[in-house]
């Protein structure tokens, strides 16, 4: 079953709202982008007089760069897989390690044709502000396409990072 193609208006409004809100609410945001590979980011500046909410992005690409750049465990992805609950909440936790922002924003997943036993469209995408537990979904695209799963997932990261900064979630243990 494929995910309707959202617009790129559609994304960029949802992109605005989140801004928005860290604005208001004097909040930064990180992002970890693996198969998004920068939309995220890209989004989160392209925002005239609200990109000041966006304190950095790390796109990940690879297993080294989600390592090196974020400080995963390599015995975490070769035990869980790079495409997981595990690493994405790792990922976001090491965008908050490694920046200034309050709430950070991971995303890895398969947007197209991956390895033999890789699921197309399946994405695993985290959330967590800082002293806070970390929030995590999982997405079965299917086929949609790579732009369809990469504004997608876009757009539910967006919808996290605004549930981020509901104060009544929760603090961490």
């Amino acid at each position: 079953m494929s995910q309707p193609t959202l617009s790129a208006t559609d994304v960029e409004d949802c992109a605005l709202r989140l801004l928005q809100q860290a604005s208001e609410k004097k909040l930064t945001l990180a992002a970890a982008e693996s198969c998004t590979g920068g939309l995220v980011s890209s989004l989160l500046t392209d925002v005239e007089g609200l990109s000041h909410a966006f304190e950095r992005g790390f796109i990940v690409y690879t297993d080294e760069a989600k390592c090196e750049m974020l400080g995963i465990p390599r015995d975490l992805i070769e035990r869980e897989g790079a495409v997981s609950r595990a690493a994405a909440i790792a990922m976001a936790g090491g965008a908050l390690d490694r920046s200034q922002a309050d709430i950070a924003l991971a995303v890895t997943g398969f947007a197209g044709p991956a390895g033999p036993d890789d699921e197309i469209g399946l994405v695993h995408l985290a959330c967590q502000r800082r002293g806070y537990r970390p929030a995590h979904r999982e997405e079965h695209f299917g086929r949609a396409g790579r732009t369809a799963v990469r504004e997608s997932a876009s757009r539910i990261l967006f919808a996290m990072a605004i549930d981020a900064m509901d104060e009544t979630r929760g603090a961490a243990g």
